[in-house]
C-alpha cells in the first residue's frame, strides 16, 4: 500500500520554508547605480569604505555630509593638494585614530591594503585607477562632483553606498530649496551683468591668471547667480586656460571676482584695484575676492551653495537683501554637525576674501 501524498506535501513545504528563513537571515545584498550609470553589485552593504583619486578633497567633504556613517565606514582616504587635515580633526575628531591616509598618487595595490569593501572615485578616475582597482576583486562606484546637475545625483549616490538614502534626501532638499530661491529672483532678468571670474596664481614667481572652462562649476554658478560669464568663448575645454591683461581689458567686466586657493583673495583684489585702474569693475568698485575657509567656495566642494549664494548677492544684492550670509554659513556647517559655538571660534576666523 503505497504512502498517503500528505506528508509528502507537507516535507515540500518545510523544505520551502527552511529555504526562506536562511535567505531571511542572512545580510541582503545592495546596489548602487553610480555616476556612469553602472550597476555596482554588493553581497552586502559595504562596511569599509576608501575614498581615493583625484580632487578627493572635493569626494571627502560630499562624503562626510554624512557625518555618522562617514565616521563609521571611512577606512582610508587619499590626499591631494588641498587637502586639510585641520578641517578633517574638525568634522571626524578621531579622523587620525581611525583613518589610513593615502599618498596623493595612490595606486591600486595601496587602496587594496586598506581592505575596503568598496571604493569611491571620481569618475575623471574611470580611464586608469577604476579598472585597475576592480581588477583586483574590489567593487568601485563613479560619482562626478563636477557640474551642479549632476552633484544632487551624487549625493544619492553616497546615500545608497552609505546605506542612508534618507539623508540623500534631506541634502538634496537643502540644496533644491536654495537653488529655486535664487532661480525665482534671476531667471526673468534681461540685462545680466558682464561677469569675470578669474584664478590667480604665482608659478615659478610670475603671477598668472585663469579662466575655467564652460562646463565647469564657476561658469554655472556665474550663470546661476543671474550673471553673463564673459570668458566663454576664450575658455578651452579640460583645464584652467591662461589669459593676459589684454584679454582681461578687452573683456572690461562690469564685476570681477578674484579665486585664490593658497592665499587671500581680497589682498589680491586690493592689488588689482591699484594695478588696473582702468576697468570698469573696478572703477565701479566692484572688484571681489572669492571666498574660502579651509577651501575655496567656488569649486565642486559641498560649500559650493555657500559660494553660489554669496556670488548672487554681489552681482544682484538688491535681489538678496534679505539673504544673511552669516545665516547661510550656520545652516551649511550645521550639515556637518557643526554647532554656533565651533563655526563661530574655528569657521569664521579662518575665512579669507570679501565676506560677507
Amino acid at each position: 500500500m503505497s504512502l498517503p501524498s500528505v506528508p509528502r506535501v507537507l516535507i515540500g513545504l518545510l523544505v520551502i520554508l527552511a529555504v526562506f528563513v536562511g535567505g531571511a537571515s542572512q545580510q541582503p545584498g545592495s546596489e548602487v547605480v553610480d555616476a556612469l550609470g553602472r550597476v555596482v553589485r554588493f553581497a552586502q552593504p559595504p562596511g569599509r569604505i576608501t575614498l581615493a583619486g583625484k580632487g578627493s578633497f572635493m569626494l571627502i567633504d560630499a562624503a562626510y555630509l554624512f557625518p555618522t556613517e562617514a565616521r563609521q565606514k571611512i577606512a582610508a582616504v587619499s590626499g591631494a593638494a588641498q587637502l586639510s587635515l585641520e578641517w578633517l580633526a574638525l568634522i571626524d575628531p578621531t579622523f587620525r585614530q581611525t583613518k589610513t591616509l593615502l599618498e596623493a598618487q595612490v595606486g591600486p595595490e595601496q587602496i587594496a591594503a586598506t581592505k575596503p569593501d568598496a571604493v569611491i572615485l571620481r569618475a575623471v578616475e574611470a580611464a586608469k585607477l577604476g579598472p585597475s582597482v576592480e581588477r583586483l576583486g574590489i567593487p568601485v562606484v563613479y560619482v562626478e562632483l563636477e557640474t551642479i546637475e549632476r552633484y544632487l545625483n551624487d549625493l544619492r549616490i553616497l546615500g545608497q553606498v552609505f546605506g542612508n538614502p534618507k539623508r540623500a534626501e534631506e541634502l538634496h532638499a537643502f540644496y533644491t530649496e536654495r537653488l529655486g530661491r535664487l532661480a525665482a529672483r534671476t531667471r526673468e532678468i534681461r540685462d545680466r551683468p558682464r561677469v569675470l571670474v578669474l584664478h590667480y596664481s604665482i608659478r615659478g614667481g610670475t603671477v598668472a591668471f585663469e579662466v575655467a572652462p564652460v562646463g565647469w562649476l564657476q561658469t554655472q554658478m556665474v550663470e546661476r547667480a543671474g550673471g553673463n560669464p564673459v570668458w566663454t568663448g576664450t575658455a578651452q575645454p579640460g583645464g584652467w586656460t591662461p589669459v593676459n591683461f589684454e584679454q582681461i581689458a578687452a573683456w572690461n567686466p562690469d564685476i570681477l571676482f578674484i579665486i585664490d586657493y593658497s592665499g587671500d583673495s581680497r589682498a589680491v583684489a586690493a592689488r588689482l584695484r591699484q594695478e588696473w585702474a582702468s576697468l570698469k569693475a573696478v572703477k565701479s568698485h566692484q572688484i571681489y575676492g572669492f571666498p574660502r575657509d579651509f577651501y575655496s567656495w567656488d569649486q565642486p566642494d559641498p560649500r559650493w551653495i555657500v559660494g553660489l549664494t554669496w556670488l548672487a548677492t554681489k552681482i544682484h544684492p538688491k535681489l538678496f537683501t534679505d539673504i544673511d550670509m552669516l545665516s547661510e554659513l550656520r545652516a551649511f556647517f550645521g550639515l556637518y554637525g557643526l554647532n554656533a559655538e565651533t563655526i563661530q571660534t574655528k569657521i569664521l576666523p579662518v575665512i579669507k576674501g570679501d565676506f560677507p
